[in-house]
Formats: C-alpha cells, structure tokens, sequence
C-alpha cells in the first residue's frame, strides 16, 4: 500500500480540514433553529474507513473530541461498519449509545469509492428540542435519562438513500417543534452530502489505497507529536480538586478531582478521587468526560499538533464507572457538560503545576443554559434554547477576556432581534457585570448580564447553571471570579432563584435576569498597574 510524502500528505490533510469546514457552512447556512443557526452549536467532521477522527472543523471542542468515541461505540456495540452500505446515514442520541446528550443528534455516512469504504464523514447539530419533562430537553430535576426526552438508537435514518419515513415521523411526534427539528436534520443531512462528495472526490485523485494510507499517516503523525509534547514536560504526579455546586436534587457539592501523572512520553490521568454519580442531571458519560481531558492536553500544547484521534493514543484515563465523570446507565446525563467544563479546568489547575505559566487562570466553567417555553393566547407554543458564556482566565502576561466563549465551548450569541422577532419575549438588558473578573496582577474577563422579559400570558423557565457557589479560581495569587446569579424580578420585587430551576411558570411582565461569572485573576492583585487600574475604572470594569 503506498503512502505520500511529506508535502502530498500536508495537502491531502489540509484538503480534508477543508472538507469539515464546507460541512460547517453547509450546516449554518441552511438550518433553522437559533440554538443550531446562531448559537452555532454543531460540530463536523471527518473520519477515517474505520471510524477514528482525521478531521474536523474549528466548532466545539465537546463535541469534537467525543465524536469518535460515539461513532466507535456505535460500529463496535450497535451497527458493525459491515452493515453499513452506500447512501446510509445512522443517527443516534442516545448518551449510552454512543451520543453525548439527548439534544445532540449524531449522524454519520459512509464514503465508497468503486463500492470500496474509503472514508466516514460525521455532524453533530444540538437540537432546539428533543421532548422530555423540560422544553429545551434540559429538565433540572430529572432523575432518570428516561425523563430527558425521546432516545433515538443507532439506526439508519437513510437506507440506501432512502427516508425511513416512520423514525422520522416518530421523532417528530415527540418534540415541542417538529419543524425545527425537521429543518436542523435536514441541514444535518446536506453537510453530509457535500462531505461526502468531498471525500469521493479527493480518493479518486490519491487512489483508494493510498488515502487510506494517508489516513493512518496522519494519526501516527499526531501520536508522535502528542508523545513529544507530553516528553517536554517533567514526570511526575500533579493533583488538583474543583467541585460542582450541586446536582439540583440535593444541596450537597460534588466533587471533581484529578491527578495526573506524567511518564515519558505517556500520561495518565486518574479520576477515581472524583464524587459519586449523582441523582440529578448533572452526570457525564466517560466519552463526554474524555473529551474534556483531550482538550486540556491539547490546550497546553507548546507546538502545534493536528487535532486527530492519533492525539489520544498517549493519554490513558481511570475513570471508575458509577462516579460523576463515568455515569452508569440509567442516571441523567443532560447538563453532562457541567462536568466537562470543571473536569477541564481541574485538568489544567494540575497541569499548572508542570508547565506554570503556560496555564491560565479559571474561565467560567459552564454553559449558562436557559429554555423559555412562550404559550401565547392562543396556546401556540415556542421554545427558546439560549447558552450564556462569562469572562476568561486571565494569563501570566495579559488579563482575561469578557463576555468570551472559551474552553469546552465555542458558541456564538442569539442576537436580541432574532429573538424578539420570532417569540413573545424581550430581551431588556444586556452588558458586562463590573467587578466579576477576579483581581490580579492581571484582571480575570468579566461575566455577563441578559435580561427577558415575558409578553404572553404564560411562559415555562428551567435553567442548569453552575459556578455560583463555587467559584473560577486565580492562579498565582490572583482572586477568584465572581459567582454567577439568577433573580427572577416581578412587579418590581427581586427574587433570587438557585443554579438549577425547573419548570418555573411565569406570566406576562415578569422579567428573568441572568449574571454569569467572571474568570479568575492571575498573579497578586498589588502587582497590577497603575495604569491598568485606571484604564478598568475608565471603562466601567471595576464596580463603582
């Protein structure tokens, strides 16, 4: 089998890279929902014959990095690659199946060339709604996955490239909005189309057996530069601890530890010291919770390493089954990215202890989801989906960013006239929170703050958030970030509301305000510049 050479191979992975970022603009250019149009929350990517990640675009690292872990779950556990023929597309949201939680959907197709598998191509859009007790599929007080919404098993949704008209027809049945759900899988399904094409059409310039090949240089290509990586940083053992506030059924704080041990050119990261899963829905399956210690690593990287499946091969993970990071079916998984998101930052408060200075600060450590259900006089109902960000960790050398999507997440915002021009809902308040960037020698990023106000008579609020008991720490000195709030306000009383809320009704007027937090500081709050606190004060950082 022959194989390219250094410059033919750079190319052909450039090609492809490509090739995941058509699928992107493919997808954002013709979904329907703002959770997938505007929130920009789906992945796309490229695997090789067998199902290991070559390829991807620049979309969330959560999903990205636990892509192929679901689709590898899915041939091994569910639909061997030998069933898989020429204009399938196999589906999945199921958490236990391979999925990562129920809003996901995954959808992969195969790539033949002369009735050859050569390639896989895969997307991964967040779905405005998949049913369940909450809109949005985010119910706070679930207890069991069963109560999260409809799971959808590995099946092929085409078979040869025909419509199986009653999953469709099922999974429409079972959402608060079919034809956003409809729209999004049809977007879903293009992206595939074109990557496909893509693929097809790059194998049959190389040749089958050498894109093959290729595919197998370029993972082999990311090991031996992850296992560099790795070698550059000293052995030894590295632990750090971080804890979730809660898991909205019990007050009880949950525990998120890890240690990682570096040899050689291998690490291992160990997280048996992490809490027991939990009853609510704030458990991780390991794929979600792998995903997050592969960005860890790659985040710290000093050189540039291609972002492929070769990348995981150094890295081993204990992770017990029965604790939060490695839910045991049935436990709730829907807020799973709570964990990724401490998981993350506990990684790297460890890995500060290795490479300081290379490691920022806390960011603000969750995804600020928040669902509105709007029912309108004449009971027509709509769902809005929002996921909030807060300021960045701040670096040895420059402070954080504000308002800035980073780490487990790469989400864009709804603007406030998308959302006022489709649902009965106002968004009246929207800016930085002065003061939430933790102090230090350089500032942490500020949190944010968005206000809805509800113009029907009656709408339905849930919310998973986090980071407000616990909050972004500071590295070398600096101060944490300030805890995120949540305050319903009516008829001009406040009220504040906990992390987690679930179904709270409300009706017209009421207003909803959201503080998200800011990121840690860096380095001893006295060592800050006069300069740079006069600059803070000039535009409104610091509270008055």
């Amino acid at each position: 089998m022959s194989t390219l050479d250094p410059v033919a191979l750079e190319i052909l992975r450039n090609a492809l890279t490509a090739t995941a970022a058509e699928m992107d603009v493919t997808v954002w250019r013709t979904s329907r929902s703002t959770v997938v149009r505007e929130l920009l929350d789906y992945s796309t990517a490229v695997f090789d014959r067998d199902g290991y990640n070559i390829a991807q675009a620049a979309r969330i690292p959560q999903h990205l990095n636990s892509m192929g872990a679901g689709l590898l779950t899915v041939v091994r556990d569910f639909l061997p690659l030998d069933r898989w023929a020429e204009g399938d597309v196999v589906i999945t949201n199921d958490p236990y199946c391979g999925g990562q939680h129920i809003p996901d959907i995954l959808a992969f197709r195969p790539v033949f060339l002369d009735g050859r598998r050569v390639a896989i191509v895969g997307t991964l859009c967040h779905h405005l709604d998949m049913g369940g007790m909450a809109a949005g599929s985010y119910a706070a007080a679930a207890t069991e996955v069963f109560q999260e919404g409809l799971r959808i098993p590995p099946i092929k949704l085409l078979d040869r490239g025909v419509m199986n008209e009653a999953v469709l027809a099922m999974m429409r049945q079972n959402v608060r909005r079919p034809d956003m759900l409809w729209g999004d899988l049809q977007a879903q399904l293009a992206s595939l189309a074109v990557g496909e094409a893509n693929l097809r059409g790059l194998a049959a310039r190389t040749g089958a057996d050498t894109f093959i090949a290729a595919c197998a240089q370029m993972l082999d290509g990311s090991e031996r530069a992850m296992r560099a990586m790795i070698g550059r940083i000293p052995d030894g053992r590295y632990e750090f601890e971080d804890f979730l506030d809660d898991d909205g059924i019990s007050p009880e704080p949950i525990r998120i530890h890890a240690a990682v041990e570096i040899h050689g050119e291998e690490a291992t990261i160990d997280l048996s010291g992490c809490g027991k899963q939990a009853v609510g829905p704030v458990n991780a399956t390991l794929a979600s919770s792998q995903s997050a210690i592969s960005y860890a690593m790659m985040a710290i990287a000093d050189a540039e390493i291609p972002a492929n499946a070769g990348c995981y091969r150094p890295i081993r993970v204990i992770a017990p089954e029965g604790l939060i990071v490695n839910a045991r079916h049935p436990a709730p998984v829907a807020n799973r990215v709570a964990v990724s998101h401490r998981l993350a930052t506990t990684v790297l408060g460890a890995l500060h202890q290795a490479v300081p200075g290379r490691v920022p600060a806390a960011y603000y450590g969750v995804s600020y989801v928040c669902s509105f259900q709007t029912i309108g006089e004449d009971g027509g109902r709509g769902v809005l989906v929002e996921i909030e960000v807060g300021g960045s960790g701040a670096y040895a050398d420059q402070d954080g960013l504000s308002a800035y999507t980073f780490g487990m997440h790469n989400n864009s915002n709804i603007p406030v006239e998308m959302i006022e021009s489709e649902l009965p809902l106002s968004v009246v308040g929207y800016g930085l929170v002065p003061g939430s960037g933790g102090a230090g020698r350089q500032r942490g990023g500020l949190g944010l703050y968005r206000e809805w106000r509800i113009d029907c008579p009656e709408a339905i609020f849930t919310a998973n958030l986090e980071r407000f008991r616990f909050r972004p720490y500071g590295l070398e000195g600096g101060e944490p970030g300030r805890a995120g709030q949540l305050t319903l306000i009516r008829g001009g009383e406040k009220q504040a509301l906990g992390s987690k809320v679930n179904n709270l009704r409300l009706r017209r007027g009421d207003v909803i305000r959201l503080e998200t937090s800011g990121g840690g500081g860096y380095g001893a709050p006295a060592e800050r510049s006069d300069a740079a606190r006069a600059r803070d004060s000039a535009l409104g950082y610091v509270a008055a």
